[in-house]
């Protein structure tokens, strides 16, 4: 009992306005099987909505599981679907291709697909497409935190299924592989990008969000477990220094006591202090 306690409440928060929104409660309906990849993209995807009560405009979110790029699907973060739901947001809880089958930045044009079409979806699904923010786990958070970053800026991971409506107005990210220069192998990221560092530091470093901050990047909250060691907590730390560098408005959430998996499996908390992070910086007191 003590175990479970310690892993329910210890947690350190930086940046906390300390002021939370209230946040009502209403019910939901549950949209399955949206494809949202055009009809010549090499894998049909699909997303799950959750759109609550309401005649709307509502803000929204668009969600990404984990996985490493290779595996899990949206059903994994279904909770977390059904809480932001619950608060008034629609959500767009999405699948991507996988690797090794499909290399990077395959995802990453994936999340950027889906981006789209919310935007292009937006007065079907009642959404204020001014209002969308992103929320990701892991692999999930890696793919929404490179898009929000690359959105607008013009180069290479922007130029081809990017753009200004790709980049939300606020990201949750948990337990994200900022920067995947400090892996020098590993199987996962290997499967990824298609090699080791050493053969292809480029990629490594491309596929890297902390390499693409920058001053106009939209507010973050980020959480991490301080015992992961899959993703070690220095990703959520540096990045986090790496916004704020540039006075980008940062939530630092570390929970104690909790690795890659158990932040996930333990998220309850922090999902409900993002959450209070989307309310703010979507403006959903008036909506």
């Amino acid at each position: 009992m003590l175990t479970n306690w310690l892993l329910l409440s210890c947690s350190t928060h930086r940046g906390d306005p300390g002021n939370d929104v209230d946040m009502p409660t209403s019910g939901y309906r549950v949209m399955d099987a949206q494809r949202f990849t055009p009809p010549d993209w090499p894998e049909a995807l699909h997303a799950t909505v959750f759109q609550p009560n309401g005649d709307g405009p509502h803000a929204a979110v668009l969600l990404s599981h984990g996985g490493g790029w290779r595996s899990f699907s949206p059903e994994s973060i279904d909770g977390t679907a059904k809480y932001l739901a619950e608060h008034g947001f629609v959500v767009v809880n999405i699948e991507h291709r996988f690797a090794p089958e499909y290399r990077f930045p395959a995802q990453l044009h994936d999340v950027q697909q889906a981006m789209h079409w919310i935007h292009d979806n937006a007065e079907r699904l009642a959404i204020d497409p001014d209002r969308i923010g992103a929320f990701g786990f892991s692999a999930g958070a890696h793919l929404l935190s490179l898009m929000a970053l690359v959105a607008g800026q013009g180069g290479e991971l922007d130029e081809e299924y990017g753009g200004v409506r790709t980049r939300p107005a606020a990201v949750v990210a948990g337990a994200t592989p900022t920067d995947l220069r400090k892996w020098q192998e590993g199987l996962l990221v290997e499967s990824f990008i298609g090699g080791t560092q050493a053969e292809m530091p480029d990629a490594y470093a491309l596929a890297s969000p902390v390499v693409h901050v920058h001053a106009d990047a939209p507010p973050f909250f980020i959480f991490h477990g301080t015992w992961d060691k899959l993703v070690p907590t220095h990703h959520a730390t540096d990045f986090n220094d790496a916004l704020q560098s540039f006075d980008i408005t940062t939530e630092l959430y570390l929970q104690h006591l909790r690795g890659h998996y158990t932040s996930f499996i333990f998220r309850g908390s922090a999902v409900r202090e993002g959450t209070q992070f989307l309310y703010r910086h979507l403006q959903m007191d008036g909506q």
